[in-house]
């Protein structure tokens, strides 16, 4: 049936970091995760936005790197009421959570930066 991408891919790019397409997925997720002290990496984006595909491919890497900190995307257009309430402005940011509470914060596709903040809070 022709080459569908999604379907016969190892799995390993959509199982590393995981979309969320509606509010209250994301809600069970996030209480799901309120009492842990694994480090969590939402990354806020869009699809129009450059920067973000740009660095799609490093933060793939970083999940496989990472493999004890969980790796979460969010539309920005799909969910706005969660970038609202993370107080996102631009595209991509990257919101550092660990016990439900934000911890840090990097806005830019600073893959460097962000490298860092997950070493500095995994542990």
């Amino acid at each position: 049936m022709g080459s569908s991408q999604s379907s016969s891919s190892k799995g390993s790019e959509t199982s590393l970091v995981q979309a969320f397409h509606s509010s209250s997925e994301w809600r069970t997720h996030l209480d799901s995760l309120k009492e842990s002290t694994k480090l969590m990496v939402i990354d806020f984006s869009a699809s129009w936005c450059g920067p973000c595909r740009f660095i799609e491919p490093a933060i793939i890497a970083l999940a496989e790197k990472y493999s004890d900190v969980i790796f979460v995307k969010i539309d920005v257009d799909e969910l706005h009421d969660v970038a609202q309430e993370f107080g996102v402005q631009a595209m991509p940011t990257f919101v550092l959570i660990k016990g439900g509470k934000t911890v840090d914060t990097v806005v830019g596709a600073k893959k460097d930066e962000l490298e860092n903040k997950i070493q500095k809070h995994r542990a």
